[in-house]
């Protein structure tokens, strides 16, 4: 075996172009979905305080925001909705005429070709804050089901692209393929938030989604972080039951998850940038502790190299703008 002086390695390395020619991971605007909370009201664009960037906003100003994302080169937006009033059935969350799908209007309206996710739980909606109905203080899973499926109905109807049930309950996949088959949708794809782990990096987006849990925690029902066998199980019954795109949530914890199942199943493959993550860096770099450009591109490219092919990710927009740059 060839050794050093006949191999030089550095000599890939030693120009920009050179690295710039054997590169082999590349971030792009058109592998990110960019995530967006909507609500009521007029003219609100409400910066949200842990996540610098981030905004609650109005559905009067949600058409400028869609076609800002589209032109950035961004092909879609996952929609969280804060609903005017909340219950103990989520309610909200499957109304024709709630938030989510208010918001699913105006954005096939202002910008067609934006391709339209709908998250799919209740947490948003309970007056609880659980992912779904409570039966003698515990989520009820089978109870929870329909209600799921009614969601990511009314999503379809309202002219969402593609559904991503997130509430992390047994056979929401398949209650959710056979509401949107009996329906006539049955070419509207699922990205199932496969494996979901009970993560401490969701709390910024708790505050983002008013979704706190008014009680115990959701360690019943997302997956334990110590687990990486279990994510994929969990993600081969999602594929099971009818999920055509499957994803690893949170993503910089768990590359290891990632590399896993991009390795085991030949499915598109999603990883979700969260909250936690995101807002470390926002947070490290406004105190000056880090460049945030170099940092947020390699963070985004080590879970692109892990494997995933979609990245749904705070930083979408601006990223797109750096890599237009």
């Amino acid at each position: 075996m060839l050794g050093f002086p006949d191999v030089r390695l550095r000599r890939v390395r030693e120009s920009a172009t050179m690295r710039s020619l054997v590169r082999e991971t590349r971030l792009s605007a058109s592998h990110f979905i960019y995530p967006l909370f909507v609500t009521h009201g007029e003219g609100v664009k409400e910066p949200i305080e842990p996540m610098p960037g981030c905004f609650h906003l109005s559905l009067d100003l949600l058409a400028e925001e869609a076609r800002e994302i589209a032109s950035l080169g961004i092909p879609g937006v996952l929609l969280f909705g804060l609903p005017p009033e909340k219950d103990a059935v989520g309610s909200g969350a499957y109304d024709p005429e709630g938030i989510v799908q208010e918001a699913i209007r105006v954005i096939k309206e202002a910008a067609p070709s934006l391709m339209v996710v709908g998250d799919v739980c209740l947490c948003e909606y309970t007056d609880h804050g659980h992912c779904g109905v409570i039966d003698n203080g515990r989520v009820d899973n089978d109870k929870t089901l329909d209600l799921l499926a009614r969601a990511a109905l009314a999503q379809v109807q309202a002219g969402a692209d593609m559904v991503a049930p997130s509430s992390m309950m047994d056979g929401q996949v398949r209650a959710i393929r056979e509401s949107l088959d009996a329906a006539g949708e049955q070419d509207v794809p699922i990205m199932g938030y496969a494996a979901k782990y009970a993560s401490s990096f969701y709390g910024p987006f708790r505050v983002a989604a008013d979704s706190t849990p008014q009680f115990g925690d959701r360690r019943s029902y997302q997956m334990d972080p110590a687990n990486a066998r279990m994510a994929l199980r969990e993600i081969e019954t999602d594929i099971a039951e009818g999920a055509d795109i499957v994803m690893v949530k949170p993503a910089l914890a768990y590359l290891d998850v990632i590399r896993q199942a991009r390795e085991r199943f030949d499915y598109p493959l999603a990883a979700y940038n969260v909250s936690g993550e995101y807002s470390m860096v926002k947070a490290a770099s406004q105190l000056g502790w880090v460049d945030e450009q170099p940092v947020t591109m390699e963070l985004l490219t080590a879970i692109r190299r892990a494997g995933a092919d979609i990245t749904i990710s705070y930083h979408a927009k601006q990223v797109a703008r750096w890599l237009q740059e």
